[in-house]
């Protein structure tokens, strides 16, 4: 306990209580308690040896699996990052695509959007894509669409042959190849 003298309004003698609280030196004591009982554990001359052993390896195991996970999760925002970039770098720069380019990139769509992309062949002349062949009705507006959109095709002519059933058409014979 502290006593000061308060020249202020009162002018008189005030004491003011200073120090830890009862609770908070009950921390502190148990703190220490825990302390020595974590020292006596691991210093204990019959077995601490192998308790420091085990909680070295324990902890170098953790360590290691924190390591490997922060370095997978590193490559895997780098990787998702550099195809953000790339991304935007196609759709920026792609709308300048030669025929040859063009012609792979819409094949490699109709492998997406149509169960049987052998059946259609493709021709592009100045960013404008003719399409040719059997399609599914099903199929046909959402490859139109895709098509469309590829960076680069200025126009879609489809000049395809639309059949409800693949019925006696051999192009569209056969298992098709699943999407997605």
């Amino acid at each position: 306990m502290r006593v000061t003298i308060d020249r202020g309004r009162n002018h008189g003698v005030r004491m003011r209580k200073t120090g830890r609280s009862l609770l908070a030196g009950a921390g502190l004591a148990a703190a220490g308690i825990g302390l020595g009982m974590l020292v006596e554990y691991l210093m204990d001359p019959d077995r601490g040896r192998a308790r420091r052993a085990r909680m070295r390896d324990r902890s170098a195991h953790t360590t290691h699996r924190m390591t490997d996970s922060l370095n997978g999760m590193s490559h895997d925002m780098a990787n998702r990052s550099r195809g953000v970039a790339m991304g935007m770098r196609y759709r920026v720069t792609g709308r300048s695509a030669d025929d040859a380019v063009l012609h792979d990139r819409v094949r490699a769509e109709l492998g997406r959007h149509v169960s049987h992309p052998h059946a259609l062949q493709v021709r592009v002349d100045a960013g404008v894509v003719t399409l040719t062949g059997d399609v599914l009705a099903a199929e046909e507006h959402a490859t139109r669409r895709a098509v469309k959109r590829i960076p680069g095709v200025k126009g879609v002519h489809p000049q395809w042959t639309v059949h409800d059933e693949p019925g006696d058409v051999p192009t569209l014979q056969g298992t098709s190849r699943s999407k997605g």
